[in-house]
């Protein structure tokens, strides 16, 4: 099942990476795993959750999900559109490849902590936090199990 692919530690150094990169930016990362990608396209399914997850609706579209559908060996990471438009345009394939490598190896916590980190560091860098940001989302992983 979904909700137990990261055991409890695991999961906890995932939310502490996801609110260490969350640090002085604006900026909002989520990670949400399911079993099976809808659909079959992780990217498309990515966009969708992007939605569904409210991750359109930051005050600077500077949302960036990590998405993971376990038994179907997909993910996707899915940057809303303002910071698309500040990061290179094959940011997200580079971090995406250092994903598939560590995964590959069987790391995955290893490899979604690096690629929060990544993320945070462009968010930090183009989103610099203000006096008056607030944590929009939840930093909570979600999970669906299908």
């Amino acid at each position: 099942m979904a909700a137990d692919f990261f055991s409890t530690a695991q999961k906890d150094l995932i939310l502490k990476e996801i609110k260490e990169a969350e640090l002085d930016t604006s900026g909002e990362i989520r990670v949400h795993i399911e079993n099976h990608c809808k659909g079959g396209d992780a990217f498309e399914r990515g966009v969708e959750l992007l939605f569904k997850l409210k991750m359109t609706e930051t005050a600077e579209r500077n949302g960036v999900l990590f998405y993971l559908a376990i038994k179907d060996k997909k993910f996707a990471i899915i940057g809303d559109e303002g910071i698309n438009k500040k990061v290179p345009s094959d940011f997200w394939d580079h971090i995406k490849n250092n994903m598939a490598t560590s995964f590959k190896d069987g790391k995955f916590t290893e490899g979604l902590s690096n690629a929060i980190d990544e993320a945070g560091r462009q968010l930090k860098t183009h989103f610099p936090f203000k006096s008056d940001d607030k944590n929009e989302l939840s930093d909570e992983i979600s999970f669906e199990s299908n």
